[in-house]
């Protein structure tokens, strides 16, 4: 039975914000925007989300990422966000007055936000743009050759009608 500890365990590193004041409903709709995105983008995505929870899983995410730049060494631009979940914190109860003498309960409620980065080979589009350059390159030699092929012959046929008349 495959134990936590056998699995290989990739570099990377965490970041927590406790008892943060947002519902964690409200944090969990943006926390899952990001889950299983490059950092840098996922970066991009909470800047220009317009959720209020937004900015405070911003935070989370740009200190997880300074975490692993400093204490893990490692490139900030090969980072993927492979953990990202928010788990309730405690609830602070206050009382609203109401009519007749009545009070309602409030529940402002807290969240923890736990972000995860860890560090993915970056795939090298250089490599690739250079094969695709030698592709198309390779496929436009046969079609110049098939061209100066059949030139010739149309050349060839052109001066032996000129030479029948």
């Amino acid at each position: 039975m495959p134990v936590k500890g056998d699995a290989p365990v990739l570099p990377g590193a965490r970041a927590i914000a406790r008892h943060v004041r947002i519902s964690p409903n409200k944090a969990r709709r943006v926390v899952n925007l990001v889950r299983g995105l490059p950092a840098k983008e996922a970066l991009t995505v909470l800047q220009f989300a317009p959720q209020a929870a937004s900015e405070q899983v911003y935070k989370v995410l740009a200190s997880a990422i300074a975490n692993a730049e400093n204490n893990e060494r490692l490139d900030p631009d090969a980072l993927l966000v492979s953990e990202a979940f928010v788990d309730e914190g405690p609830t602070l109860k206050r009382f609203r007055p109401r009519a007749q003498g009545r009070a309602y309960r409030i529940r402002k409620r807290t969240c923890h936000i736990t972000i995860a980065v860890e560090a993915v080979q970056v795939a090298r589009p250089a490599k690739k743009a250079a094969a695709k350059k030698a592709a198309p390159a390779a496929k436009a030699a046969p079609a110049k050759a098939a061209a100066e092929t059949t030139a010739p012959d149309t050349k060839a046929e052109a001066t032996s009608t000129e030479g029948a008349e």
